[in-house]
């Protein structure tokens, strides 16, 4: 496989600085040589260009640096878009989960997409019901269909990116009443820490992937680092306790890299300055790795 990574030091759709520095992070981690030493073809194609936090400025409250984030998310889709249609896989790496806005959506140009989702928190907040501001929590419903049409459709005026229906949330434990207000009518899927708990993860990622696969070109994934338990991911910007554990995470990236209809995947915030070694860049490449393919046994 031929994949293509893309790096977005994006750190100001979410309200705590150091995402920016997340690519670098992934870099120092050896991300590139331990794709390549799975088999895979790696180019680098740099970072999107992302404009100095000090230029921007703050002119709706409820949608903080919107008019700043909505170029680099436009950039970033084409970027995606030539990646896919070149028959690569582009990876993203972040930066903070507005990034997605893009991402996803360039791989979702002229497709159908399923999306699995891996994320302590719903992302699914529109200027009406979030309590801060901060885009990242936005980029979910955005990428559904809701909420304010710069983020819904990038300014191109298409409908959603993905059908809710094709949509699954994994690892959810933190939610504002807004957003899970919309999620219950918006027909997405989501899976929170207590079904993984009642019934475990296995079972959880089988029926997200359904979701996700029901007919559709392929399959997106977007991992929040913040979906782990913080024990093994401390450097990300908003940790929520009892998240999954190590092994559930891999075994998440594993099972869907086992349906063979990956299209492409983000990996975001991981924030340094919060970190604890480079401990969770490393995690964050391990389980790169496990969605792509590395296996300890093919039996």
């Amino acid at each position: 496989m031929q994949i293509d990574l893309i790096g977005v030091p994006l750190d100001f759709g979410a309200g705590r600085r150091g995402v920016d520095m997340g690519p670098s992070a992934l870099r120092y981690a050896g991300l590139k040589s331990a794709l390549q030493s799975i088999g895979h073809t790696v180019a680098d194609g740099g970072n999107v260009e992302v404009p100095i936090l000090e230029t921007c400025v703050v002119t709706e409250p409820k949608l903080r640096y919107v008019d700043c984030i909505v170029p680099v998310a436009r950039q970033l889709a084409e970027r995606v878009a030539a990646s896919v249609q070149s028959g690569n896989l582009p990876l993203t790496l972040g930066g903070d989960h507005s990034l997605s806005l893009g991402s996803v959506r360039g791989a979702a140009r002229d497709k159908r997409l399923g999306l699995i989702w891996i994320d302590a928190h719903g992302d699914f907040n529109t200027a009406e019901t979030t309590p801060s501001g901060n885009i990242h929590g936005m980029s979910l419903a955005a990428l559904a269909g809701y909420g304010d049409s710069r983020l819904a459709a990038l300014g191109d005026g298409s409908g959603p990116t993905i059908a809710p229906s094709n949509i699954a949330i994994v690892g959810v434990r933190d939610l504002d009443p807004g957003e899970r207000d919309l999620l219950q009518h918006s027909g997405a899927a989501v899976f929170g820490m207590e079904q993984i708990d009642r019934v475990g993860l296995h079972n959880v990622l089988s029926h997200a992937i359904d979701v996700a696969s029901g007919g559709v070109d392929g399959i997106y994934l977007s991992l929040d680092l913040d979906a782990l338990d913080p024990v093994y991911a401390p450097g990300v910007g908003t940790p929520v306790s009892g998240g999954l554990t190590y092994r559930e995470a891999h075994m998440a990236c594993e099972m869907i890299a086992e349906t063979r209809r990956l299209v492409g995947m983000d990996l975001v915030e991981v924030n340094p300055i919060l970190d604890d070694r480079n401990k969770t860049a490393e995690l964050a490449v391990e389980l790169a790795l496990s969605a792509l393919g590395k296996r300890v046994w093919h039996g």
